[in-house]
Formats: C-alpha cells, structure tokens, sequence
C-alpha cells in the first residue's frame, strides 16, 4: 500500500518496450516460422497463436501473435492491448468481422471469436489469473474493461 491507501501497480514496461516486443515477435514469426515462434499452453503458462482477421476497414487480412489458453475446443484471449488505453485492432476487427483463421504451433483452424460474459467471463478470468498473479492489478490500469474473447471452431469447418 502507498501513502493514500491504495495498492501499488505491478512494473511494467515502458510502452515503446511493450510495441517493440511485439514487432520482434512478429518478426521471429516470419523468420523462424509457427514451430518455433509459436506455442502451445502448459500447466500454469500461457501459448501463443497467430490470429488472421478481417480488417474493419480495409476487408484486408490481418495478422498478429496473441496469447492463449485453451478451453476444451475453444482457444481464449485477452484483449488488453499491452494494458494501454483503447481497444487492440484484432478485437475491433472480431467485432466487425468475427470469423478469423488461427495458426497454432502445431496446425491452423477456422475460428469464430465472441466476447464471454457473466459466469463463464468469471471463470476464464480466474484461468488467466494462474497464469499472472498481477492480472487484475494491470487491468486496473485500464479504462474500461479487458474483453475475455473466445475464439470458437468455426461453425462450417
């Protein structure tokens, strides 16, 4: 606790850190390819998948490496956009265009992303909370809240 009575915020990175982590990973991608730039989740640790959206805008595809966990079929991502302000691309262009592709370590799948809510929001929050023992300290940080998104197998795959 501080001063005023509230609980100091776990470190993080500057921002420009955060976006030049994100860049090298991006590019680890290209280079290296999804066997060794992506991975699957273990006990207590989260994997990470290349997710290809619809732009909102440009109806071109999009790409980015996002964090996961897995939930029976379902893959689950936070939409925190590095625990800055304002919404990641990514999950604007699910709200416009929900159907997406996901490249894991270990093959490709058609998915259909939602936002959980209630119950099962609870829940997986609590799943990633194993994960990060600060993840509601830098949600905090953040306006308004972390979506919890569900990437579902696609209804036609």
């Amino acid at each position: 606790m501080t001063g005023e009575g509230r609980a100091k915020a776990p470190w993080l990175p500057p921002r420009w850190f955060i976006r030049l982590a994100w860049h090298i990973h991006r590019g680890a991608y290209r280079v290296l390819g999804a066997r060794i730039a992506l991975w699957r989740p273990r006990a207590g640790k989260w994997g990470t998948l290349r997710l290809t959206t619809t732009g909102r805008r440009t109806g071109r595809p999009r790409s980015v490496v996002i964090g996961y966990l897995e939930d029976g079929p379902n893959l689950v991502s936070l939409a925190m956009n590095g625990w800055g302000e304002g919404e990641p691309a990514w999950w604007l262009n699910l709200q416009a265009h929900p159907d997406a592709v996901a490249q894991l370590a270990d093959g490709t799948r058609p998915v259909r992303a939602r936002a959980a809510v209630g119950d099962e929001r609870t829940r997986l929050w609590a799943r990633w909370r194993e994960t990060d023992n600060n993840l509601d300290a830098h949600a905090q940080r953040r306006p308004s809240p972390t979506a919890v998104v569900v990437l579902e197998p696609a209804p036609d795959a």
